[in-house]
């Protein structure tokens, strides 16, 4: 395995200093004299472990003209993410030990990034009954993430049981918090007086606060783990903030589109801004901010929501949910929340990283930069300037939200274990 020594990058404290790469691991900080196969100049570079990414969909196996877990490692790697983990909604889901093997298999052929299957909470995604949660625990996958993403449990009793379960082997129940009874089977945005003005059917903000609620309540009597998807609303962040004064073992992620883009945006009715949960008014999106700073909200996760055209280009009501955002997390990060003087780069490292990898049980990723951890690093460039081209995305699909748009923050290289998979920002 090569060595490569990256010289005068800024570390997450601000210190300055070289680092020496080699045989997977970090060999020495600090001034060397030891001979490196590769040297990369990282003045006015700011080196971070690898990116986690808690929650993308892959689309493989079942949908392949959207995305596959290659493409989808490219876009991962392209992002700074050396770990992501694969949603279960797939076709076939999901749900038995032989798929979680199989699509740990396909990551693995990739090996651009570390591919975590998440297993689904119930077969199928039926909401009825519970998967084979230890088997694909015990399997070689080693499954701890579970979720029925795309769909909320919505039976209490069946969430309860799933807490219950996975509490044995130390996992965590992923919810897509949305009650289908009060978002409705035709929702497709945020209910408000913009809806209403545009005429597209909506779905309240309490739609998801109450499964918040309830979630956070059985987590509470079972003594197990649950995580909030995608948080996206102020109320939502209020519930996961009592609980988490109260002792319970609750953690969340807010997806980097909730953090700055809002419903003034369906003005258009351009179908790449419907998503799900949706985009929020412009209040809720202060409150996500401002709950990411303060730890409320423990991690950023993509959501990275491949769709091909045919599924997205339609009339609003009528298109797929879902949007990328493997490849920008980081710019909108940089742009929202450094440049806003709302995160330093250290906190950068622990909604990105340290506390993704930490809820997902993930070994090596996550970890400080220190002699003897693994290789897992991300350089960043916090001063670029990014216009966002859809065309340029190495993503199979095009539902990119930020196309035109600039941000401020650049993925300059990525490494997996001490090989490169990016370097200048382009792949290898």
């Amino acid at each position: 395995m090569s060595s490569i020594l990256i010289k005068g990058a800024a570390l997450p404290d601000g210190t300055t200093t070289d680092v020496l790469v080699a045989d997977g691991v970090i060999q020495e900080l600090g001034s060397t004299t030891a001979a490196a196969e590769q040297t990369i100049d990282a003045a006015g570079l700011v080196l971070l472990p690898g990116f986690v990414d808690l929650h993308t969909h892959l689309r493989e196996p079942g949908r392949e003209d959207a995305e596959t877990v290659l493409t989808g490692s490219r876009a991962a790697a392209v992002g700074g993410f050396t770990a992501v983990l694969a949603m279960a909604n797939t076709n076939p889901v999901t749900d038995t030990a032989e798929a979680a093997e199989r699509v740990l298999d396909l990551g693995r052929t990739a090996g651009l990034v570390d591919v975590q299957p998440v297993g689904a909470v119930t077969k199928g995604l039926g909401g009825e009954e519970l998967a084979e949660l230890g088997l694909m625990a015990r399997s070689r996958a080693k499954v701890r993430v579970f979720s029925d993403d795309g769909k909320c449990v919505a039976d209490p009793r069946v969430m309860r049981r799933a807490l219950e379960y996975v509490k044995a082997f130390g996992g965590v129940i992923s919810q897509h918090s949305q009650d289908p009874s009060l978002a409705g089977s035709t929702a497709c945005c945020h209910e408000g007086e913009l809806s209403g003005r545009l005429g597209l059917p909506g779905w309240p903000g309490v739609a998801e606060e109450v499964i918040v609620a309830r979630d956070v309540m059985l987590a509470r009597h079972t003594g197990s783990r649950v995580h909030v998807a995608h948080v996206s609303t102020a109320g939502s962040v209020e519930v996961i903030r009592w609980a988490k004064a109260q002792g319970i073992d609750v953690t969340a992620e807010v997806t980097p589109h909730h953090l700055l883009l809002t419903t003034d945006l369906l003005g258009t009715y351009d179908p790449t801004f419907k998503v799900n949960p949706p985009l929020r008014p412009n209040e809720d999106v202060e409150a996500l901010r401002a709950a990411l700073a303060d730890g409320t909200i423990d991690a950023v996760a993509t959501d990275h929501a491949p769709h091909a055209r045919h599924d997205k280009e339609h009339a609003f009501v009528d298109a797929a949910f879902g949007m990328l955002g493997l490849e920008t997390a980081l710019s909108v990060v940089s742009t929202v929340m450094v440049e806003g003087g709302l995160l330093d780069w250290a906190g950068v490292a622990r909604v990105m990283s340290a506390n993704p990898a930490r809820i997902a049980g993930l070994e090596g990723h996550g970890r400080p930069i220190a002699v003897g951890e693994p290789a897992n690093l991300t350089l960043v460039d916090p001063a670029a300037q990014v216009v966002v081209d859809r065309a340029a995305s190495v993503s199979l699909s095009r539902n990119n939200p930020w196309h035109d748009r600039k941000l401020t923050g650049r993925v300059i290289a990525t490494l997996l274990r001490g090989t490169p998979t990016v370097l200048e920002g382009a792949l290898l």
